[in-house]
């Protein structure tokens, strides 16, 4: 074990000297206390370490010991449900705030866990093979498997029965398994083949799905300024997003948006099995009371454990937020650390660092053999709503979807405020020629009418403001109520209505539909002699009402409000 001395303290970086033998990525012990650091530089004998604690009363000459090993995450049966930092040290149960130096244990050591074995002694074993099954929650069966770092012969497996995490379940070439596993965060887990990412992610969100889709194994970015709702839509697609696990990370958000979820997630149903949500969710809080720097490493964690699962042959989503303040948490780093400022003073490697997060999403085969993803969602937080500001720029270059959230929407209470000028999906076109194949032909079709509509009737209503709507031709005042029946009926959705908060691709569909299906009517009905006045003294609003008085399944019920609506058009005629 490495050992040296403190130096210098530089707030929560610490230059220690006689650090021989050291290396890039070391975890050690700092001082008395022994507080959690990293070893982020050296030269020649002087090592400058990041602290993950508060540092306050630290001073030149304490002793600092390293493991000789990188941050590790521990991993196995007991992480769902629960609420850890950002070291992945469980919060949940301990107290309000954990003491420095504290070491709380990932996974709860005397609890037992019922084992299966589903392979047999004297087999071949190679990374990734079966070992057998527990029951972690109701929602999620935990598969527990060889590790990607061991292969060989299966020596023995442990019979049926219950086991702790430090137990022994089995040996493959000599060496011993247990149910807990470590690895570390910054390095991604292998896998045996990279697949096209051309499966949609359901999110219920109709503006998330109809115009702008994501599929498993993706990346999007949400960008949008204070008040624009980036944290209610992230909990949406986290309370409804049809994935097997989610791992949502607070990082450096406020305390009391984490305690929303932390409250809000116990109370939902999870449709797949009555019970709760919460049983297929891991939380991972490093919100903006806690040490910075331990906001660094959470985003690494949170995407490690959905790997994790990835490898049991789940669909997993990441939802980080923010991503913002994870890149501030590099920025000071960097500034106390003498490294030369590139732009608005984050490092040069800022882009660097946001690929290598964003990479780390995918549509992969298994080292077992099975067909699994990791989905990447993260808030961007621009300063002043600047979308041009660097972390926002670079996040666009790297992700598959951006979901821009406009000030303006959402200061007119028009929620989720996606907007529809700025927002774009490189999966759209992918994702049409799935549902193509799923016989929906004409999903690219209506998606592509939708947006053309709604650009014109944008240009249009500019056009409005100066000169008055009654001005405009008849058919351009068809496109002005096209346009406003879109927003309404379908781009609006209500996070807090029984009905409107999830909606199912088939009433997606329906909705849209029904107002395009009143568009082409009311176009018939110009171009044969009936005034744009009288169209739009129709009575719309059982159109726009049945976003929220329909179930989320209730397509059939959208069709017949369209019926009915068209035969008040055709009484026109």
């Amino acid at each position: 074990m490495t050992t040296g001395t403190v130096t210098r303290v530089n707030g929560p970086v610490v230059e220690v000297g006689g650090m021989q033998g050291a290396a890039i990525g070391d975890l050690v012990a700092v001082g008395a206390r022994r507080l959690p650091g990293e070893v982020i530089a050296l030269e020649n004998d002087l090592a400058v370490v990041q602290v993950y604690e508060y540092t306050g009363g630290m001073r030149p000459g304490e002793t600092v010991a390293s493991s000789g090993r990188p941050l590790v995450a521990e991993l196995g049966p007991g992480l769902l449900g629960g609420v850890f930092d950002g070291m992945l040290r469980r919060l949940r149960g301990t107290d309000d705030f954990l003491v420095p130096g504290a070491r709380p244990a990932t996974l709860e050591r005397d609890r037992r866990w019922e084992f299966t074995p589903a392979a047999a002694a004297g087999t071949e074993a190679g990374p990734g093979a079966l070992l057998g099954t527990l029951t972690e929650t109701p929602a999620i069966e935990h598969r527990v498997l060889v590790p990607p770092d061991a292969s060989g012969q299966l020596e023995w497996v442990a019979e049926k029965g219950s086991y702790t995490v430090e137990e022994p379940i089995a040996a493959v070439a000599g060496r011993e398994l247990l149910l807990a596993r470590h690895w570390p965060v910054r390095r991604p887990r292998p896998f045996r083949e990279r697949l096209n990412a051309n499966v949609p992610l359901v999110t219920g969100q109709r503006v998330l799905d109809l115009f702008y889709p994501i599929a498993r194994g993706s990346s999007g970015a949400v960008p949008g300024g204070f008040g624009t709702g980036k944290t209610v839509l992230l909990q949406q697609i986290a309370k409804w997003c049809q994935a097997d696990v989610i791992v949502y990370v607070g990082c450096g958000e406020r305390g009391n948006e984490m305690a929303d979820v932390l409250s809000e997630l116990p109370e939902l149903e999870d449709p797949r099995t009555g019970q709760s949500l919460l049983d297929r969710t891991v939380l991972i809080a490093n919100t903006s009371n806690m040490p910075v720097l331990a906001r660094e490493a959470s985003i690494h964690t949170g995407v490690t454990v959905a790997e994790f699962f990835r490898d049991m042959g789940y669909d997993a989503v990441l939802i980080a937020d923010s991503t913002s303040r994870w890149a501030e948490a590099l920025r000071e780093v960097a500034s106390r650390t003498d490294q030369l400022p590139a732009e608005e003073g984050y490092p040069a490697g800022l882009a660097s660092e946001l690929a290598a997060f964003y990479e780390r999403a995918g549509r992969v085969r298994t080292l077992g053999g099975s067909e699994a993803s990791v989905t990447i969602l993260g808030a961007v937080s621009p300063p002043g709503g600047d979308m041009a500001e660097p972390v926002s720029a670079h996040t666009s270059r790297f992700v598959r979807c951006s979901w821009w959230l406009d000030r303006d929407l959402a200061y007119a209470r028009h929620y989720p405020a996606v907007s529809w000028r700025e927002s774009w999906s490189r999966d759209a076109e992918t994702l049409a020629d799935w549902h193509f194949l799923q016989r929906e032909a004409g999903w690219g079709e209506r998606r592509r009418r939708a947006l053309a509509l709604l650009a014109e009737a944008d240009r249009l209503g500019s056009v409005a403001e100066l000169v008055g709507a009654a001005s405009l031709p008849d058919p351009e005042r068809v496109v002005l109520l096209t346009g406003r029946l879109l927003r309404e009926a379908v781009l609006r959705q209500s996070a807090l209505s029984t009905n409107d908060s999830y909606c199912e691709p088939g009433k997606q569909s329906s909705l849209l539909e029904l107002v395009l299906a009143v568009h082409d009517r009311c176009v018939l009905l110009v171009q044969g002699g009936v005034s744009a006045a009288d169209i739009e003294r129709v009575d719309f609003s059982e159109a726009i009402r049945a976003r929220d008085e329909t179930p989320p399944d209730g397509a059939a019920d959208v069709d017949a409000v369209r019926e009915r609506v068209l035969a008040r058009l055709e009484a026109l005629a």
